[in-house]
């Protein structure tokens, strides 16, 4: 109980003092103008208060992951709880204030676009491809899954609740945002509060022991906590989901100090969210082997919240693994849109302009639902927390073009890209190498590109002849 405590202390610390660092550094100047205000257009640049901005944050880069990461990650015991605090306050949250605040510094643009701005052109046209395809394979996923749960609670066949779930999210994709998101993204983001309060309190009142931290691999299938869990909990930690997100709000704050609030502090919400499925899912089992000898994901959470919380936690328990999904996927399509629209320079305002792109993306996005992409969708892990260390690693070129304190980026940068080149080695799904390769090869690659950033940070500092003091 006391590592809980203290764990949760140190969230909320790192948002006071660390997020005020990061802030500092990135160089928040609320005398410049926003997106928001300078190109307003009443479809995706529409100013939003900050409360609701954060609401609607949290709940574009939460939905189920927080909760299913951080149950999965339980299995390797209270050793998540340093993964979740030290990733959430000095990586996630770092790595989502940078993917905003970049994007509202660059017209609200999208995360391959940004990424283009510091680490070239090839780099963008990856990322754009990477981010499209990544957001596509979320919006189907959170079609399939809560439409099998709609079937199974109310008998109606599946198809027409796919059919149901579409028509939610095309309208959700090309609707202004402040038709449909900002009215009922926020009620759903603060019911995932609430029932985050509601597992913990009874946790706590019902007598559960909370296992205190130790540096104790207790997976019950031994599988190593490095690269593993860094991958398994991603949000709630880091997740380069989040800065496919980000763009959305950032067309939506009316002045820069929103930014720590909205992007920093949404993350760190999450961690809390983390936190306390992490705890639950060890304290309600006993044992992470009874933990893992429970069932999926959806039955651990399902389990719980109706043994704590009755009828109202069965409730909760629906709106976790039924709505928080869907809202995950309408948002998904709309950030691929906006992708799309920017690589190709489109302008959105018009609603025809947004379903000349949203209908290709739903075309696809209704043929994969009907087809077995199982096998790709356990790249997926992977593939985030890939474009989490892009991300970074875009942010610490950001900070170097501008003379900044590059580390807070570099380092957490550094370490992704040991975890994913690491994962990618030794996984299943990867190229199936022995750990005494991938762990070499893994803290190789992240040594390189650390060094070889250094280098490019070098020359790059030598050809700016003086400082105007302003950032891009």
């Amino acid at each position: 109980m006391i590592s809980f405590v203290l764990s949760i202390v140190a969230l909320i610390l790192g948002y006071m003092f660390y997020g005020k660092l990061v802030e500092k550094i990135f160089g928040m100047d609320d005398s410049r103008e926003t997106p928001a205000t300078t190109m307003a257009d009443g479809v995706d640049f529409v100013p939003v208060k900050t409360g609701k901005a954060f609401l609607i944050q949290f709940l574009n880069i939460a939905g189920l992951g927080p909760i299913f990461g951080a149950v999965a990650g339980a299995y390797w015991g209270p050793s998540a709880f340093l993964w979740i605090v030290l990733g959430s306050i000095f990586a996630g949250a770092t790595h989502d204030y940078f993917a905003g605040m970049l994007s509202v510094r660059h017209s609200g643009e999208t995360v391959g676009e940004i990424v283009g701005h510091y680490l070239g052109t090839s780099a963008k046209n990856v990322m754009r491809i990477f981010s499209v395809v990544l957001l596509i394979l979320v919006g189907v996923v959170f079609v399939n899954g809560p439409a099998g749960l709609l079937e199974n609670m109310t008998g109606i066949p599946r198809l027409a609740w796919v059919g149901v779930i579409i028509v939610y999210y095309l309208l959700a994709t090309v609707l202004p945002i402040d038709k449909i998101i900002t009215k009922i993204y926020p009620v759903f983001g603060a019911s995932l509060l609430i029932m985050a309060v509601g597992i913990i309190l009874g946790i706590i009142f019902k007598g559960y022991a909370i296992p205190e931290i130790q540096f104790t691999n207790l997976h019950p299938t031994g599988k190593g906590i490095f690269p593993y869990l860094f991958i398994t909990i991603a949000c709630g930690a880091i997740s380069g989901f989040h800065a496919t997100q980000s763009p959305i709000m950032a067309r939506c704050i009316s002045k820069e100090s929103q930014g720590r609030k909205v992007f920093y502090g949404a993350m760190i919400t999450e961690g809390v969210i983390a936190l306390i499925w992490a705890a639950a899912a060890m304290a309600f089992f006993g044992t992470t082997k009874a933990l893992s000898e429970a069932g999926a994901a959806a039955v651990v959470v399902n389990t719980i919240s109706v043994s704590l919380l009755g009828g109202f936690g069965g409730i909760l328990a629906l709106l976790g693994v039924v709505a928080c999904p869907i809202t995950s996927g309408d948002t998904a399509f709309r950030s691929a849109r906006l992708a799309i629209a920017d690589a190709l320079k489109f302008k959105q305002a018009k609603i025809s302009s947004r379903f000349i792109i949203a209908i290709p993306l739903f075309v696809i996005g209704i043929a994969l639902c009907f087809i077995d992409f199982a096998i790709i969708w356990r790249y997926f892990a992977w593939a985030n927390q890939t474009l989490a260390m892009v991300m970074l690693w875009a942010a610490a070129s950001y900070l170097v073009h501008n003379k900044r304190f590059h580390y807070i980026c570099s380092l957490p940068a550094a370490f992704m890209t040991a975890v994913t080149v690491t994962y990618i080695i030794v996984a299943p799904e990867g190229l199936k190498l022995a750990e005494s390769i991938g762990y070499p090869v893994g803290i190789i690659a992240a040594v390189g590109a650390f060094l070889w950033f250094m280098y490019k940070a070098s020359v790059t500092n030598k050809t700016i002849t003086h400082d105007t003091g302003k950032n891009i």
